[in-house]
């Protein structure tokens, strides 16, 4: 018999590196690329539009007349009722309990809800800051209130309900997104587009809004949202363990 040689000593392939610890991250990452190149869309469509209505020092657009005057031909029961009621909720603590709700099925465990919540909070109220200086700088004003079907207050441009409503949908999709399978998700996201286009469509039916403000609420809330989901992963990065 052969007797035995000594064993060999490990060679680099025995020992195996250990890995290195990964840092606790979002576990959503997205590709900046395109949600800069929308956000600057909607900027532009924005500033198109606020431009349009600077330069005419407010007076409105023949469509935009049109629009007005169909709709107070066309007030009948109970569509006035449902379009009072459906206004409504585009402000007021409607939004913002939306945004809590998102936070709550975004985060993790109760820290990382009470840092959704707070996050999806603050950008609902870092908007609708936004939207009151710009109606304030552009003092844009309301159609006649002859033809007005319920109450408003301030400047028409851009539309607050129509803003307000569209970031608390966003905000809302992308809580729902973070927690539900993704055919749940795309479902409840059409209908969330869906009620923020109908909130933003009263302001016109009940004679409050041009709509020219409804669509510029609604390019400048698409556009903060974009700008939102950049900087979601540095918002909601969880401290590394030591």
């Amino acid at each position: 018999m052969t007797p035995p040689g000594p064993e060999p000593e490990p060679g680099p392939a025995a020992e195996q590196p250990r890995p290195e610890p990964q840092p606790d991250l979002p576990t959503h990452h997205r590709p900046t690329a395109p949600l800069l190149t929308f956000a600057a869309l909607c900027a532009a469509l924005f500033a198109a539009t606020a431009l349009t209505v600077s330069v005419r020092h407010g007076a409105p657009l023949a469509v935009e007349q049109a629009a007005v005057r169909w709709s107070v031909a066309h007030r009948g029961e109970p569509a006035r009722s449902m379009a009072g009621a459906l206004t409504v909720t585009g402000s007021g603590p409607v939004p913002y309990l939306m945004a809590v709700l998102a936070g709550l099925l975004a985060g993790r465990r109760a820290r990382g809800r009470l840092r959704a919540v707070s996050c999806a909070v603050v950008v609902l109220a870092v908007g609708q800051a936004i939207r009151y200086g710009l109606m304030e700088l552009i003092a844009r004003p309301r159609p006649p209130a002859a033809d007005w079907t319920g109450t408003a207050f301030g400047y028409a441009f851009p539309s607050g309900h129509a803003t307000t409503s569209l970031m608390a949908a966003g905000i809302l999709a992308w809580g729902i997104a973070r927690r539900a399978r993704p055919a749940v998700a795309r479902t409840w996201c059409v209908v969330l587009a869906l009620w923020a286009a109908g909130v933003g469509l009263t302001r016109v039916y009940l004679g409050v809004h041009w709509p020219g403000d409804v669509l510029g609420g609604w390019f400048l809330a698409a556009g903060l949202l974009a700008l939102a989901l950049l900087l979601e992963p540095f918002a909601l990065r969880r401290p590394n363990r030591s």
